[in-house]
């Protein structure tokens, strides 16, 4: 038996008690209220997830590679976080990754059953290889999904970096990793539907977690997505005014900086900065471990003692 009623996401929320006999923009205002608790909730778990970004790019420095594990909803919104980082950072798809109970049929229509099997969580993650190198992210509203469980089990014994990203309070997820995300966002508006606020809640942690990584590993100069893809044509133009705003240049000079720097903004602007070639910018930026702003720092250092 499931003791739903300790379950903080199960529980009914008395704010929307009455809210099938509501006129329509009453419905939307109580929805708009609850949703504003939302942001608050993260705010007091800030601190855990600041450690989780370090810890987690600690570790993609030292050739590791993260992983979201989850079922329905939870592992719907960690493939979605995994797979927008290869355009938006231009990360190799195997850095970034999201499992959900049921594999690929379960992204799109649910698949009863799966989430309740914690050796499929073993499994998937055996399948990927995964090992003491790499970091799981076991999302799961309640906190109690066996596929879950089963994955930071498993993550456990290999000595891999666990965190647990879940919205009911003392939840059996987070007694098992070494972080615990728990942003505590309060019974939902239809109670026991975690798509709503529990889901809003994990997509704005999963956010969180990816983009700081990203800053961390140099993905970001500035506020600028400097490891752009530019993959269509919207990401092209994007990059061009990235490349301008990042270096004070034409759009003339970026156009040409890009093309000789092979479509890579990073190393355009490095370019366009410092005068080197792109050769010397591609080995500036590997000295600096990608990072935009120390290799300016060190390359301009360097022109300034000869």
């Amino acid at each position: 038996m499931i003791d739903l009623a300790k379950l903080t996401t199960e529980r009914r929320n008395p704010a929307s008690a009455h809210i099938d006999s509501c006129s329509t923009l009453e419905m939307v205002t109580i929805m708009q209220q609850e949703d504003s608790r939302i942001a608050l909730a993260i705010e007091k778990i800030l601190p855990e997830i600041a450690k989780a970004i370090d810890e987690i790019s600690l570790r993609l420095k030292n050739g590791g590679r993260l992983f979201y594990m989850g079922a329905g909803t939870s592992g719907r919104l960690g493939i979605l976080d995994a797979s927008e980082c290869p355009p938006t950072y231009g990360t190799a798809p195997e850095l970034v990754q999201g499992l959900i109970a049921g594999g690929i049929p379960a992204i799109f229509r649910a698949q009863e059953g799966a989430e309740d099997n914690p050796d499929l969580g073993v499994s998937d993650l055996k399948e990927h290889a995964f090992s003491k190198k790499d970091v799981l992210v076991g999302i799961a509203a309640s906190g109690r999904t066996p596929y879950v469980i089963g994955g930071l089990n498993y993550a456990h014994e290999l000595e891999a970096l666990t965190i647990a990203l879940s919205c009911s309070e003392h939840s059996q997820i987070a007694a098992l990793a070494d972080i615990a995300l728990t942003p505590i966002t309060g019974p939902e508006i239809v109670t026991g539907s975690t798509r709503m606020k529990a889901g809003t809640a994990q997509k704005l942690v999963l956010n969180m977690l990816s983009t700081g990584t990203m800053i961390k590993l140099g993905k970001v100069y500035g506020n600028l997505m400097v490891d752009v893809k530019a993959s269509n044509k919207k990401l092209q133009e994007r990059a061009i005014r990235i490349v301008m705003e990042g270096s004070g240049c034409t759009r003339g000079e970026a156009e040409t900086a890009l093309k000789e720097a092979d479509g890579r903004a990073k190393l355009a602007i490095l370019m366009v900065v410092t005068g080197l070639s792109a050769a010397e910018g591609r080995r500036a930026l590997q000295k600096a471990e990608g990072h935009l702003a120390a290799a300016i720092r060190q390359s301009t250092h360097t022109q300034e003692e000869r």
